[in-house]
């Protein structure tokens, strides 16, 4: 027999309204850290950009004319103030703004990792299922009136199938909320969120997927 979870489902007035059962090979995984771990690493790496740059010698303005002369003055040969050795010289194993900081992990590992994730939101009552989310307007105290009337509190992470203009609008403006469709879930958002709100279609799509 297929093991399941409970998880029960609220409208948008933040009243009860059914029950789902979900899968609980993926809503009541265990936990593997180490999996997880490097889901995230992964996840940040990637995002990385690689926007650190110094210039080398070549590039530093100025430094044309040679400071001395070869022989005579008793100092150390020098042939442009641009050289590394220099205050204000070049750079000679700074960053280039070419740096590959890429990391890869494969789809099975990455697969755990996010079970273990959302089954730990479920364990820990951080998860809460709607079932629709519409917004009639572009309206963010529409958006707030939703997650005032579930009792959410900061670190929301909200999950629903595809976003629509309305709600996209709405909950740009909330600094505490972050809005992702099922494709974008990532393991370090479930981690962050204090809150996992998802919408009915998007928790069944993302069953799907794992």
């Amino acid at each position: 027999m297929k093991k399941t979870v409970s998880v029960k489902v609220y409208n948008t007035q933040g009243e009860e309204v059914s029950t789902l059962k979900l899968d609980g090979t993926i809503f009541d995984a265990d936990f593997h850290d180490q999996c997880v771990f490097d889901a995230v690493q992964v996840e940040q790496a990637n995002s990385r950009q690689a926007t650190a740059k110094t210039k080398v010698r070549s590039e530093v303005r100025g430094g044309g004319r040679k400071p001395w002369r070869q022989k005579g003055t008793g100092r150390a040969r020098a042939g442009s103030t641009r050289s590394p050795i220099w205050v204000g010289g070049g750079t000679v194993f700074g960053p280039t703004g070419t740096q590959n900081y890429k990391l890869s992990q494969n789809k099975k590992e990455y697969a755990i990792a996010k079970r273990s994730v959302l089954a730990q939101t479920v364990r820990e009552n951080r998860l809460i299922l709607l079932d629709s989310l519409v917004l009639e307007h572009k309206k963010t105290k529409e958006l707030v009136a939703v997650l005032d009337a579930l009792h959410v509190g900061s670190k929301v992470l909200l999950v629903v199938d595809q976003i629509d203009e309305n709600l996209f609008a709405s909950g740009r403006n909330l600094s505490w909320v972050k809005i992702v469709d099922v494709t974008n879930v990532s393991v370090f958002d479930v981690l962050n969120c204090e809150t996992l709100l998802a919408t009915v279609p998007a928790i069944t799509k993302l069953e799907e997927v794992l």
